[in-house]
């Protein structure tokens, strides 16, 4: 039984299609985990920080999953409450709570 030409073999293309907003759309102020220290251990960056993204223009992810370029005053708009929800759930003190 012989091998069949890699030349004739479909050609399968894979992209990731991630969509970037001004994080205003929603009118919602987002929470981002930027990293964690471990009780013996030094601090742990698990991404871009929202100061980085603001300076950078580089994109950030909420704990709500959504994921934007931060650029506005997170004091003018309430708290996702998606966000809210599950940092609280992991036992946060938010703001004003």
């Amino acid at each position: 039984m012989s091998e069949p030409d890699t030349l004739t073999r479909p050609v399968v293309e894979t992209t990731l299609d991630v969509t970037l907003d001004d994080g205003d759309h929603d009118r919602f102020t987002h929470i981002v985990l930027e990293g964690y220290t471990p009780p013996d251990g030094e601090f742990v960056a698990l991404g871009n920080s929202v100061v980085e993204g603001m300076i950078n223009a580089t994109p950030v992810r909420a704990l709500c999953g959504k994921v934007w370029v931060p650029g506005r005053d997170p004091a003018k708009y309430p708290v996702c409450p998606t966000c809210r929800e599950v940092a609280l759930s992991l036992g946060w003190s938010l703001p004003g709570e």
